[in-house]
């Protein structure tokens, strides 16, 4: 019999996924504010600094959770889609990273820019977001 927790196991598993993808949203959005000449302050350091090194550890637990419910079998072979939620996971790992280095004001050159907005690319694609609306820059014009 397969038990599906209590409603609020239910309710508290919809909030984290709720907070990871709404974080995930967060770290797009500043990415491609940072490669559009946004300026960044130290409150939008701070805040992008801090959301990044969440989600670098959020992809940890969710990746291995991941690999943990979908390891087959010796005899099956893995399941659909597996190794592409594995490179998922990596690139949100690798766009969280280089967002850290952005927020401690490491150097980015040509190919580094390059290579943060095809990963930026690769991210959002998946999960059908728009770049993001003036609405979203706008916000961020403030601080």
């Amino acid at each position: 019999m397969l038990r599906l927790g209590s409603p609020s196991d239910q309710i508290r598993q919809m909030d984290l996924e709720d907070i990871f993808f709404s974080r995930l949203k967060l770290m797009l959005v500043m990415g491609y504010a940072y490669l559009d000449g946004y300026p960044l302050g130290a409150h939008r350091r701070h805040a992008m600094l801090e959301n990044a090194q969440y989600m670098a550890g959020a992809v940890n637990v969710l990746s291995s959770a991941a690999e943990r419910d979908q390891t087959p079998a010796p005899s099956n072979p893995p399941a659909a889609g597996t190794d592409y939620d594995r490179i998922f996971y990596q690139r949100i790992k690798l766009l969280a990273i280089m967002l850290i280095g952005v927020a401690k004001g490491f150097p980015m050159g040509e190919h580094r820019r390059a290579a943060m907005h095809e990963n930026l690319e690769s991210v959002r694609r998946p999960l059908m977001f728009s770049m993001p609306s003036e609405q979203d820059f706008s916000m961020l014009k403030v601080a």
